[in-house]
């Protein structure tokens, strides 16, 4: 079973919507006693960076995700919002994330973008693997996600980042490190896409190696 958490920053039942859809049993809860025997963890979200650190901090939840997902390797999937949580912070506020990646959450950069663009950046894009990965194929040429964001995540290691996206300039919408995933866009809005890669999260068990890398 899969516990999406709860954390009063939205996106909550289309995830579990899509995970019905696809057959595979999930929960939402805003419980630490939830998340302390969860099997593997959807941290969904849309908004503001601080917000959604003050309402895992409200919920008393981020020593149980600690405790879960850096302390018994159970498999943790970011969408939007709930991936940006896991670097060390954002440009966008003062509140230090959940440190799980080592990388930070930026604006884009519109120095390096034409000025037609308008941000946020919102729609379907181009996705593309960076590194081989659980959740794309690198012989999949045609997958394309949903996007709505006008931060995006850099990685310290390139070997984080496995999935990229083009908007102005390639930036980093999927990361990993060890049993920690996350993506930029939004899987429960990218139809026969979004619904693959949930199914292979759902199913995905990270092996020993990169558990102890």
């Amino acid at each position: 079973m899969i516990t999406i958490i709860d954390y009063d920053a939205g996106n909550i039942k289309s995830v579990a919507n899509m995970l019905l859809a696809l057959g595979v049993a999930s929960r939402i809860s805003e419980k630490p006693a939830d998340i302390s025997t969860a099997e593997r963890l959807i941290l969904p979200g849309v908004g503001h960076f601080d917000f959604g650190m003050a309402g895992l901090e409200r919920r008393d939840l981020i020593g149980a995700l600690n405790d879960r997902v850096l302390g018994d390797g159970v498999p943790v999937l970011g969408i939007c919002l709930g991936a940006q949580l896991l670097t060390r912070g954002s440009a966008e506020g003062d509140r230090e994330g959940l440190g799980w990646i080592a990388g930070d959450t930026v604006p884009f950069d519109r120095t390096r973008m034409d000025g037609s663009l308008r941000l946020p950046h919102m729609g379907w894009a181009d996705t593309w693997v960076s590194q081989d990965n659980p959740l794309l194929e690198s012989t999949d040429k045609e997958a394309r996600f949903y996007h709505v964001h006008s931060f995006h995540m850099t990685c310290d290691e390139e070997q984080t980042t496995i999935l990229k996206t083009h908007y102005g300039y390639n930036f980093t919408t999927g990361i990993r490190k060890q049993n920690v995933l996350g993506v930029q866009f939004h899987p429960e809005k990218s139809h026969r896409f979004g619904m693959e890669l949930l199914r292979r999260f759902s199913t995905w068990i990270p092996d020993a190696g990169a558990m102890a890398a």
